[in-house]
């Protein structure tokens, strides 16, 4: 008997949100993978995979990013029969709270380009 599951897949609303976020600077796997936990309550790999169109090596790459920031929380859910308990992933933090970040480092990426054209004018001008 097979089991009935619906993986959410973005939609052109989230792939604008993901592409948004490149235009920040964020890697492209991040991006997506940030748009699609946002989306769900949790999903595993395998789902995040077939949902966001990413491949395995892609998500894990893009997971350690998410965990570095400490946005995602991360548990083992035992299979039935045999082999290793599948993974499950959901974000942690807001998704506020995520976009607040990336507003933060670049108002101080701002803030060290003003100081530094100051300091060009300082320059010449003395």
């Amino acid at each position: 008997m097979m089991k009935d599951s619906m993986v959410k897949v973005l939609d052109d609303k989230d792939l604008e949100f993901a592409e948004t976020l490149r235009s920040l600077g964020v890697q492209r796997n991040v991006a997506i993978l940030i748009t699609y936990l946002a989306n769900v309550d949790e999903a595993s790999s395998k789902d995040i995979e077939m949902g966001s169109n990413l491949r395995q090596p892609e998500v894990s790459i893009a997971m350690r990013t998410l965990r570095e920031n400490d946005w995602v929380d991360e548990k083992e859910v035992k299979r039935g029969g045999k082999g290793r308990p599948m993974k499950v992933y959901s974000l942690r933090t807001t998704i506020d709270q995520i976009i607040r970040h990336f507003e933060e480092e670049k108002q101080q990426e701002s803030a060290q380009t003003m100081e530094s054209i100051q300091k060009l004018k300082q320059l010449i001008s003395s």
